[in-house]
């Protein structure tokens, strides 16, 4: 990103206001409220559990079904999620690889019966009735004997046992750095149930979806481990490890098992991990009216460093996150070694804690910044994964940046557009409103839902102003946060704050495969003047910064928007001279662009000198004049 954008957009931020009034989402929701209580073998790795749900039916459709989910099925030979691994890896990219998954290729298929993961449901019953059940692979129905009315509450319990998997995708035990468990998808999980119907997708390979609700959880195992996870722990006093308070003195009971109480409102979701040899430090964020961050970790020669600086960097991160993107609802949050990767929940992350400090910040920061963007909103991830993955790349990116002091004068959009240029140039992309286990690739989902997904995000500043666009998320978050938001409820709070028509914009990056590709097709002179004429090469139409700089060195900045817009974005560089042209239509191949500059005095002519605009091919984007 050139210095200019850099200088012009810092004083447009500084100029601009929104003085608009904030629309109110107003969209029904599901609730639930889980009581569990899950005692723990950890010789066998296995537990067992009961589970009563309060469940609320705030639609207006009377359900004949219910849906739940059970994750660890996915664990174990010839499962949906093991066929579709190994039939990926017969795949070859262009780059001559198989398109594995790394961390599954075939070791599902290969998993003896002590090493698999498995849920199992017994004893249901739907408001004190027992009621059969139905399991297929990773989904459970049940068909209800009496109909749940609109606006209505029902009770289900039911008890369950699981066997933890060896670690393989997100969950398990015995990951690679030797995290004892690794507790996601652990338990029978409600499927989501919304405006448009049931969410009872199978557990294939990626994303999730869930019910806001309340979680009231008991844990028994082992006094040797430490836990840590989803939620409130409500009696440190028993426990200790490092949750007790100043002060506190801490009277363990008798036996050989501790049961954490832990309570964690209005969520969708709840993980826990444990080991003996966790490490437990915590930090007050953003004052004493803030919220705790909490640090698991086994301590090693690498952690020893990582994890304390990153302890350390948590509070500026989150001085730049909360003006940016809107604050942290919760009193905690836990950053906890444990994952196969990076994976987000609610109130937690499981990431992989071994490496460099600037690895691990960069890694926690974008799991992290998964509160907001899937934590917070709840989107459909698997019907919109780019919605949460792109937008929580494009915002580790600038967190990462503002508080890095090394990458100072680097744009922090770099790489994520040159990974979109990969997969444009691949033959591989589809639209970014496929379902995320529907990809015919790992690499066209990955680079679709993650660079695709923050080029919109960085691009949607390059059409509305990036002043704006900021606005916007911000005004996103006061929105739809807890709400489940789909893209057209983005984009409509983007043409709220922008004041321009936005529509035209998701139907081509969301919904197709198309390019930008823009190029100067010619330079004359005429009248005494210079005429440009531009070129739409791709099938992308985009409003266009032409920036024409003359012998003296004196950037112009000609603005041509998209008729499409119906308006201009507002002036993103406020110390450069800038004159707006009429509008190019959509079906127009070709544009000539008026410079009241007899073409003897100019020096260069350079379409969107930023780079914010993802042209696929940037050779003929700028001329130089002798």
């Amino acid at each position: 990103m050139s210095n200019f954008l850099k200088q012009g957009l810092a004083l447009a931020a500084l100029t601009s206001a929104s003085l608009v009034t904030h629309a109110q989402a107003d969209r029904w929701q599901q609730h639930v409220h889980y009581k569990m209580n899950v005692t723990v073998d950890a010789k066998a790795h296995t537990f067992t559990g009961t589970q009563h749900l309060e469940y609320t039916n705030n639609s207006e459709d009377t359900l004949k079904k219910v849906f739940y989910h059970l994750y660890w099925n996915a664990f174990q030979p010839g499962s949906e999620m093991d066929v579709r691994s190994r039939e990926l890896g017969k795949i070859r990219l262009p780059n001559g690889r198989q398109d594995w998954d790394a961390r599954v290729k075939d070791r599902i298929f290969n998993l003896k019966p002590n090493e698999i993961g498995y849920q199992r449901v017994s004893g249901f019953k739907y408001d004190g009735r027992p009621l059969a059940t139905k399991t297929v692979g990773t989904i459970l129905e049940v068909v209800l004997d009496k109909p749940l009315l609109p606006h209505s509450k029902a009770t289900f319990d039911l008890s369950f046992e699981a066997q933890v998997p060896v670690q393989i995708r997100r969950s398990g035990r015995d990951n690679r750095e030797g995290v004892d468990y690794s507790m996601s998808q652990w338990y029978p999980k409600m499927c989501e149930y919304d405006y448009e119907g049931w969410h009872a997708t199978p557990y294939i390979a990626r994303e999730f979806y869930g019910v806001w609700g309340d979680y009231d959880v008991h844990i028994t195992i082992d006094k040797k481990y430490v836990l840590a996870g989803t939620g409130y722990l409500q009696n440190p006093a028993e426990i200790g490890y490092g949750y007790e308070s100043a002060g506190m003195k801490v009277k363990r009971p008798a036996g050989s098992t501790l049961t954490w109480h832990f309570l964690a409102p209005n969520v969708h979701d709840f993980v826990w991990a444990a080991d003996p040899e966790y490490k437990h430090l915590k930090t007050q964020v953003d004052g004493p009216d803030g919220f705790t961050a909490h640090f698991f970790f086994l301590p090693n020669d690498t952690t020893n460093v990582s994890w304390p600086e990153l302890v350390r960097r948590v509070p500026i991160a989150y001085e730049y996150i909360k003006a940016h993107y809107g604050a942290y609802p919760y009193k905690q949050y836990s950053f906890i070694q444990g994952g196969d990767g990076g994976m987000e929940y609610p109130m937690a992350t499981l990431i992989l804690g071994n490496g460099k400090p600037d690895g691990l910040y960069g890694v926690a920061m974008h799991e992290w910044m998964h509160s907001w963007y899937q934590g917070m909103f709840a989107t459909n991830e698997s019907l919109y994964p780019w919605m949460d993955e792109g937008f929580t790349t494009f915002a580790e990116n600038n967190v990462v940046y503002h508080t890095t002091d090394s990458l100072k004068g680097r744009w922090p959009l770099q790489d994520t557009y040159r990974s979109y240029f990969y997969l444009a140039a691949s033959g591989l992309e589809e639209p970014m409103s496929t379902h995320a286990d529907h990809y015919n690739t790992n690499f066209g989902y990955s680079l679709t839902a993650y660079s695709k997904g923050a080029t919109f995000l960085e691009q949607l500043g390059y059409v509305i102003g990036a002043p704006a666009r900021d606005a916007g998320l911000l005004r996103y978050y006061r929105t739809w946060r807890f709400k489940h938001p789909n893209p057209n409820d983005f984009i409509r709070v983007m043409e709220q704050e922008s004041g321009l028509a936005l529509d035209w914009y998701k139907q081509y990056f969301v919904y197709s495969t198309k390019h930008i590709d823009y190029g100067i097709d010619s330079v004359y002179a005429k009248d005494g003047k210079t005429v440009v004429r531009l070129r739409r090469i791709g099938l992308f139409p985009m409003p266009i910064d032409l920036v024409v700089t003359s012998r003296q060195g004196t950037p112009v900045m000609h603005y041509i928007p998209l008729t499409l817009m119906y308006g201009n974005k507002p002036n993103e560089y406020p110390g450069m001279q800038r004159v707006i042209h009429d509008g190019w239509p959509w079906v127009n191949y070709t544009y000539d662009v008026e410079i009241d500059a007899p073409l003897e005095s100019l020096a260069s002519i350079e379409i969107d000198p930023s780079g914010r605009l993802a042209d696929v091919d940037r050779r003929n984007n700028r001329a130089v004049l002798q």
